[in-house]
Parts: structure tokens; C-alpha cells; sequence
């Protein structure tokens, strides 16, 4: 499709429409839907073959962000609250939000995306906390199936199909996500998802992209190895990853004996504790020498590898089981990932897998198309010869357990052509200065751990095929849940965050949805009254659904509230200018914050067909010290996974109270 012709289409009003209830598509979006798709089924589109065809966010007016806002904070404020809210509102409307939004739309009309850049700059790059727990994020691995218990194999299944979706990125041959098979979201994310890493630094963190590295860094037994996956500029198979003729790679990790350099078995603290600690740590010590050769092969890895002393498996009747896997998914030890890098592939001893995030450079979509596609390589198809991050998670996914597969005795399949380069031990010189700064950040990171309060929740008893029966949106559906249990918990409403896209647009991340609504109000009250019917409660649950579905759309096409807030905060600083409105609206804590992780983004894994593979999704810690983090997957038409998290020490919290 010509970059001229898409936006010339591009209207976001088919976002808006009815589905279900026999609702018929408008005439206008029925041509404009089918006019798009004709134009890309011109030739089979390339990875970036739509992004110079998006449309650039835009901006709201002052006025209906506004209007949004209050209607937003309406049930969380009584009379007198909201008066009060209402004036500040019509004061920076009328006032210093007029000199703003100018800047603001000087600002959309030369950069890219106005908001991208801050967003990952002051949200993510600037926090001087620990990224462990409060900014990474985690996946897990299928929920039932257990291809092998080699942990040398799955590691070698895995770290192959991981590369071959670097492949399909950097050739761009990997398809871009269309809305409806239609309208494409960008891509612009995928680019930073391998040879990424985090710098620390004093005041801002900076993210570094490397050109295509050969190898992986694994990390074993508190020890740090360089492990080449290449040989003579071919990618190496997975038997020859799992174990050559004369060089055994993972294998030979395992059986390797020798002890962690003094200081590094808890050298990854660094990345788990304070920011600004590291940083300094960083500049004195990995500057020069061996260890800046060592952390140079971190840092220029493709990604960081972690095969695990101890075993997690799932259990139907042990919900501890799913519990202990999700806690080691989030945060380990403290001391046995390295949390910079863009993602961490964790192997269980016994070869289940999973992985953690940091969240800079890309948000969860990503990641999970990549698992699902290695999972299908792995488990479904074990005849065929092995040849962002939600997206990229789910690419792994799919060709774990779909396309490769393993051997009776639980490796990989097929043999080993090539003798490749032997894993290399990366040494240290950790004087005993760094090992202190080392063990204060071990100490900062068993102190978050040990106050997460992490549970993973299977709920089978329906679950979307129930809420489409219904006419219901499955998403608002569990939305308006959280809503109920969080209020029956708390005994109030609260501030909660919803992420959603807006990838329709160039260079697009998230935007936030607020479910907590005068609609979904309303529904949780008529629920809590016992005098109240159930035909009420039904109605009133219909128009909840509808709001959010609605407030869903509006973030979506760019009609969302708090990144336009956020950004004329930004430009306020730039100014020097006080805002009380905009101080006071983003101090506000999400004490519920949610996410759904998205499903099926390859096309390739149909849980109706397999649903064995079905996978638990994953999660991330408690935004808030008096708050909870609450991220679903929709697993198939009956299933659905909740991961809970809040802290310990807050005395309002307890997560297995909220479920």
C-alpha cells in the first residue's frame, strides 16, 4: 500500500461501532474497511510496510480531556470533593492549560509521537526506584503440557526459536498485527526487542541498542557465561545448541563445576536494587579491565538466558505450585537475572520456562508474540525438522510447542552438524568496595521480594464463551468484576488503570482506561443492595459494560485522558509554571492497576484444537504501597488466569482477599 493512500482512509469511526446483538456495520465502514484491505492485499505487507502510512497521535482539546476527567473521578468524589475538582478543572481550562496545549501542539506537529518519548523517558528511563518487581514485568509458560524435563533441551528449543524471530524482524518478514485483519498497528517497538539493554545512570537511564550479536549470556549457579549461538555465520540447530559432538553448550553449563568469581554469584543484585547506586558502581568499576570486557557481553547480548538449580511445576490442586513459578518469574532470587537487559528467558530445572521484562523499550504485546510463537514450535509439531514482548513470548510459544518438539528421551530433535565454539566463563575482579555496594543492593532487593504478596488464580468455571453468549465485551465483563471484588474489599471506589493501545498510530504505546465509571458504580451498588432485582442488576451491568467498552475506544483512537495530562505536566516543567490542577492530578495513586495480556497474536496457536497449551500469561508487582496489580489473560472459551500482587506490608491489602 502507498504511504499517500492509508491516511487519505484512515478514520477510526468503525472502532466505535456495535458487535453482536445483530448490529450491523455502518455502509461508511463496511467501504472504507474493504477499500483498506483491498489496497494491502496488493502484495503481502513487511513488517514495517504500513509505518510510513499511520497516522500521528492527536491531540485532545483542553475542553474534552476535561470533561473526560471529571465525568472520570465523579463516583470517587462526594458533592463538595467534586465542586472543588470541578472549579480547579475549569481554571486551567480557562487558564494556563490554553498556554500549554499550544506547546503541546507545536510539539505533535514536528515529533513523531508527542507522547512517546516522554512516556519512556520520565515514566520509565528518569525513576530512580529498583526495576525489579516495580517496572519489569513477567511470563510463564503453558499451563498444562510439559514437553521435556531436559532443562538442556528446552533451553536449546527455546533460544533457537528466539532467534529465528530475530530473524523474521530483521529481514521484516514477520507480518504486522491488523485490527480485524485489516487496519494495522505499528511496529516501531519490535526494533529494540533483542541486543538491548539498560544503562543506569545519575538522573536518567538510557536504553542501547546493538547491532545483531551472535551469542546469549547465560547465567547458572551464580556464574556468568558468554555462549556463542553461530558458527561461521549460521545459526546453530537446537541439538547443537543442547549438546555438539565434542562441546556440550547448555549441557555443558550444568555439568560445569566451577565456582562463581568472588562477588559474582550476587553480582545481578546491582540490577535489582537503586538506580543511582548502580550506576555509580557501574562507572567505577566495569569501566576498565576484565570486568568491562565481561559486562560488555551482557550488554551486547542477544538476551540473557538463566537456567535454574530448582524445579516449578503446575498443579490443579495446589495453587501454591502456580504461585511459587509466577514469584520466581517476577523477581528470582534478587540476584539471578540481569534485570537491564530487555528480556531474561528463565528454564526451570526441570524445563519449564518463562521469562522478565524490563519494560522501557517495549510494552507486554510485544513481548508475548514472540512466546507464542516458540511455544507452537515446541510442543505441537514434533515430526517437523527444527529448521514485542506479548507478541514475541507468543512466537516462542508457538514453536516450542508446535513446530519442533523433542525426542522420546526429552531432546531435541535431530543431530548435531558442527562442532561449535565452546561457552566461555566470564571472569570478574570485583574488589571488595563494589562487593559491598553489591550486597547493600542484594539486601534492598530481598526486601521488595520478600513483601510481594503474588498469587496466580485459574478461574475456570466460565468464561468468554459465557460472556459473548451474554452480548457482553469479555474485557469490560472482568473489568466490572475487579470493580465489585475491589470495592467489597475496600469498602470504597478507587482510582483504577486499565492499560490500552494506540498502536493505530505511529510509534504508539498506551493509553489509560479508567473502568471505574458512574455506570460501573452504579452496578456495584445495585449488587451490594439486597433489595435490588437481578433484572436491575442485568441492565445496569449491560450499561457498565458499554461505558467501558466506550472509554476503551476513545483510548484507543486518542481520545484518552491521562498521557495528554501527562504531557502538558511535561511541558508545565519545561515552563516553570505551577499547576495545581496538574499537580494534584498526577500525585493520584492507582491503587488498582490492571492489564489484560493479549492472545493469539500469531495465528498459529488455536487453543480449541490444543488445549493443553493454554498458557497463564503473566503479570507484574503492585503499583501502588496500599494497592493491587491485577493483570488476566482470556485463555480459550472457559478459561481465565488473574495474577494478584500487593505488598505485605501495607495493612489494607491481602491478595488472596481480593480474589
Amino acid at each position: 500500500m502507498s504511504q499517500y493512500q492509508l491516511p487519505t482512509l484512515f478514520e477510526t469511526g468503525w472502532m466505535y461501532e456495535e458487535r453482536g446483538r445483530g448490529a450491523k456495520m455502518s455502509l461508511t465502514s463496511k467501504v472504507w474497511l474493504m477499500t483498506v484491505k483491498l489496497l494491502s492485499q496488493f502484495s503481502s505487507p513487511m513488517l514495517y510496510s504500513f509505518q510510513g502510512s499511520l497516522p500521528s497521535l492527536p491531540v485532545p482539546s483542553v475542553e474534552d480531556t476535561m470533561t473526560r476527567y471529571l465525568r472520570s473521578v465523579r463516583p470517587l468524589l462526594n458533592d463538595e470533593e467534586y465542586a472543588r475538582m470541578e472549579r480547579h478543572a475549569k481554571e486551567f481550562q480557562g487558564g494556563i492549560g490554553r498556554k500549554l496545549q499550544k506547546y503541546l501542539i507545536l510539539k505533535s506537529w514536528w515529533a513523531t509521537n508527542y507522547v512517546s518519548d516522554w512516556w519512556e523517558e520520565y515514566v520509565y528511563l528518569r525513576g530512580r526506584a529498583p526495576i525489579m518487581i516495580n517496572s519489569n514485568f513477567y511470563g510463564t509458560d503453558a499451563i498444562v503440557v510439559h514437553p521435556t524435563f531436559v532443562q538442556a533441551a528446552r533451553a536449546a528449543n527455546v533460544t533457537y526459536s528466539a532467534f529465528l524471530f530475530r530473524r523474521l524482524i530483521d529481514r521484516q518478514q514477520l507480518k504486522p498485527i491488523m485490527v480485524s485483519g485489516t487496519v494495522p498497528l505499528c511496529s516501531a517497538q519490535y526494533e529494540r526487542t533483542f541486543n538491548t539493554t539498560r544503562v543506569p545512570g545519575i538522573d536518567t537511564d538510557r536504553l542501547v541498542h546493538f547491532g545483531d550479536s551472535m551469542h546469549i549470556v547465560v547465567i547458572h549457579n551464580g556464574r556468568y557465561f558468554k555462549v556463542p549461538c553461530y558458527y561461521k555465520g549460521q545459526l546453530l540447530t537446537p541439538p547443537e545448541l543442547q549438546m555438539s559432538v565434542h562441546h556440550l553448550q547448555f549441557q555443558r553449563i550444568l555439568d560445569d563445576d566451577v565456582k562463581p568469581d568472588e562477588g559474582e554469584e550476587l553480582m545481578g543484585a546491582l540490577t535489582a536494587g537503586e538506580r543511582r547506586p548502580w550506576a555509580m558502581a557501574r562507572e567505577k568499576f566495569f569501566t576498565t579491565g576484565v570486568n568491562r570486557a565481561s559486562l560488555q557481553a551482557i550488554d551486547r547480548a542477544a538476551f540473557v538466558l538463566s537456567l535454574e538449580t530448582e524445579s516449578q511445576d503446575y498443579n490443579a490442586d495446589k495453587g501454591t505450585d502456580l504461585d511459587g513459578f509466577v514469584r520466581t518469574m517476577l523477581h528470582g532470587k534478587g540476584h539471578d537475572r540481569w534485570y537491564d537487559k530487555s528480556f531474561n528467558v528463565i528454564v526451570m530445572a526441570n524445563g519449564k520456562i518463562g521469562f522478565n521484562a524490563e519494560h522501557g523499550w517495549a510494552d507486554a504485546a510485544i513481548a508475548s508474540h514472540m512466546w507464542e510463537f516458540i511455544m507452537v514450535q515446541d510442543l505441537l509439531k514434533p515430526w517437523a525438522d527444527a529448521p514485542i514482548l506479548g507478541h514475541m513470548w507468543e512466537f516462542i510459544m508457538v514453536k516450542d510447542l508446535l513446530e519442533m518438539g523433542y525426542d522420546e528421551s526429552g531432546n531435541c530433535m535431530g543431530e548435531a552438524r558442527v562442532n561449535p565454539l565452546a561457552p566461555v566463563k566470564l571472569r570478574w575482579s570485583l574488589s571488595k568496595e563494589c562487593q559491598a555496594v553489591i550486597e547493600t543492593s542484594y539486601k534492598v532487593a530481598q526486601a521488595l521480594l520478600n513483601d510481594v504478596d503474588l498469587h496466580l488464580i485459574m478461574f475456570d468455571d466460565y468464561g468468554k464463551g459465557f460472556m459473548k453468549k451474554k452480548h457482553l465485551s469479555p474485557d469490560a465483563y472482568i473489568q466490572m468484576a475487579l470493580q465489585l471484588a475491589y470495592y467489597r474489599d475496600a469498602g470504597k471506589f478507587n482510582l483504577t488503570y486499565e492499560a490500552s493501545m494506540t498502536r493505530l498510530f505511529k510509534e504508539g504505546r498506551t493509553e489509560t482506561v479508567r473502568p471505574c465509571t458512574i455506570e460501573s458504580a452504579a452496578w456495584v451498588k445495585a449488587m451490594e443492595n439486597p433489595k435490588e432485582t437481578d433484572a436491575t442488576r442485568i441492565e445496569l451491568l449491560d450499561k457498565a459494560c458499554r461505558r467501558h467498552q466506550r472509554g476503551y475506544q476513545d483510548a484507543m483512537c486518542g481520545k484518552g485522558i491521562d498521557r495528554h495530562l501527562f504531557c502538558l505536566y511535561v511541558i508545565s516543567k519545561y515552563l516553570e509554571v505551577d499547576s495545581p490542577f496538574l499537580n494534584e492530578v498526577l500525585s493520584e495513586p492507582w491503587r488498582l492497576s490492571t492489564s489484560q495480556t493479549p492472545h493469539g497474536q500469531t495465528g498459529k496457536l488455536d487453543l480449541t484444537e490444543h488445549p493443553e497449551c493454554v498458557s497463564a500469561g503473566g503479570g507484574f508487582g503492585p503499583v501502588a504501597d496500599d494497592g493491587y496489580g491485577v493483570s488476566y489473560i482470556i485463555a480459550g472459551e472457559n478459561n481465565i488466569f488473574f495474577h494478584v500482587s500487593s505488598k505485605k506490608s501495607s495493612s489494607v491489602t491481602v491478595s488472596l482477599r481480593v480474589t
